[in-house]
């Protein structure tokens, strides 16, 4: 067992996704069974009660693993010595808030995160930006923490990707392991592409295992981006198990050597890749090497279809980062 302990930060701790992510964290699910964890635990002051109520649950669990739990309201001690940072917390749309607003008000969360990241963590951090809207919080957080290097930065496509190889896998009729290769373009909203045309089932291309052009380009897309609508409209509140599944699946593929024949979704900094805009978090495929060392795949076929729809979703993207920028978040 490694005798140093890995101290992990997360944000909004006593909300719906933080409480299902930090048992599983505090079990070894993120860092693996030989490597103790501290938790540093961030939340606003009105949820200090509560979050007393989570540290306690997380006390009673008795983790082997979990070497020293961190509960605070304060910015600098949440992120003092934080190896990995999993900023949760965020507030979401809510009826008749205009995007500008929305980008205003997150941006006041995650303009001082990235400062504080950047004064209080760990030489060795990286940074996984879960609460929506995602990609733009982590341009934002980003930006304000430009001593922390660009290839530190990532923001969860993870749950699309977990989304869209279920969808395929339950079409052919097999297990969701067999589905391989499968990259969501872009932004975590509407307008994001899970690209079924690279991706693999079982070894074959996805069009020739489903054989059902009109259901790739039609149902199979507009499900996986709208999911989380149909899950809030479900259920009465949004996805928190699925998505704290796809922080771990996350972290975790960005520590596990990539097979060859696969990718790990993941928003990451753009240098320009297949035509992306530089800058941008953008939703890209990802391989990560035996030393550890992720980069972007190469080699994916981008169809007039496809391109189409990373213009889309580029454009998103692009429309989000003025908009912040006239705001002076960035």
């Amino acid at each position: 067992m490694t005798t140093t302990p890995v101290h992990v930060t997360v944000t909004g701790a006593a909300g719906q996704i933080g409480y299902q992510l930090l048992f599983r964290i505090a079990s070894g699910q993120l860092l693996g069974p030989d490597t103790p964890v501290v938790l540093r635990l961030l939340e606003i002051e009105p949820a200090m009660k509560a979050l007393e109520g989570v540290v306690m649950e997380l006390d009673d669990c008795a983790f082997p693993l979990l070497a020293g739990i961190e509960a605070t309201s304060d910015l600098k001690h949440a992120f003092t010595d934080t190896n990995w940072a999993l900023l949760v917390g965020s507030i979401p749309r809510k009826a008749g808030m205009e995007r500008s607003d929305l980008l205003n008000v997150n941006g006041g969360i995650f303009k001082p995160q990235g400062r504080a990241i950047a004064e209080n963590a760990a030489s060795d951090v990286r940074v996984l930006v879960v609460g929506n809207p995602c990609n733009t919080n982590c341009l934002i957080a980003r930006s304000n923490a430009t001593e922390v290097p660009a290839d530190r930065w990532f923001a969860m496509t993870r749950l699309d990707q977990n989304r869209a190889e279920t969808q395929i896998a339950k079409k052919v009729g097999v297990g969701v392991a067999e589905v391989k290769n499968l990259v969501i373009w872009g932004n975590h909203s509407s307008t994001q592409f899970p690209d079924f045309a690279n991706a693999t089932v079982g070894g074959l291309a996805v069009p020739a295992a489903v054989k059902d052009d009109a259901w790739l380009r039609g149902d199979f897309i507009t499900t996986v981006q709208k999911r989380g609508a149909a899950i809030i409209e479900a259920r009465g509140a949004s996805s928190a198990a699925s998505a704290a599944n796809a922080a771990i699946d996350t972290v975790v593929g960005l520590t596990t050597p990539t097979a060859p024949d696969d990718c790990v979704s993941v928003a990451v900094t753009s240098h320009g890749e297949y035509g992306t805009p530089e800058g941008l978090t953008f939703g890209l495929p990802v391989q990560v090497d035996a030393a550890g060392a992720w980069h972007v795949k190469e080699g994916f076929a981008i169809d007039e279809f496809a391109a189409e729809r990373l213009k889309i979703t580029s454009d998103e993207l692009l429309g989000e980062r003025d908009d912040v920028r006239q705001l002076g978040l960035i």
